[in-house]
């Protein structure tokens, strides 16, 4: 069974940075893709960005492209999300979730880590 730990969220001034992790146990490499999701509160759960384990395509959603950066390292099980240029709407609590397969939802959430972009 994959289990997902995030990591790295922080309080930061517009305009800052934070790097995310995402360190999977288990066997991640069956995976088929690794995502960040993030939630505000009285908000649904949102895709901000996935990489796929095997090849490294990656998928952004509009609202941070040319911003963030998902990247993986495959040695350490660990997939990261770059986060530059912070705005206050990137405020959330910040999850990892694991695809198995294409046609599985997101699943193996973590506990999620809170990132807090301040005005």
């Amino acid at each position: 069974q994959v289990q997902l730990v995030e990591s790295g969220g922080g309080l930061v001034q517009v305009g800052g940075s934070l790097r995310l992790s995402c360190a999977a146990s288990g066997r991640p490499f069956d995976s088929y893709a690794i995502g960040w999701f993030r939630q505000s509160p009285g908000k649904e759960r949102e895709f901000v960005a996935s990489i796929r384990w095997s090849g490294g395509i990656t998928t952004y959603a509009d609202s941070v492209k040319g911003r963030f950066t998902i990247s993986r390292d495959n040695v350490k099980n660990t997939v990261y999300l770059q986060m530059d240029r912070l705005e206050p709407e990137d405020t959330a609590v910040y999850y990892c979730g694991r695809k198995s397969t294409i046609l599985m939802p997101y699943r193996n959430w973590g506990q999620g880590t809170q990132v807090t972009v301040s005005s």
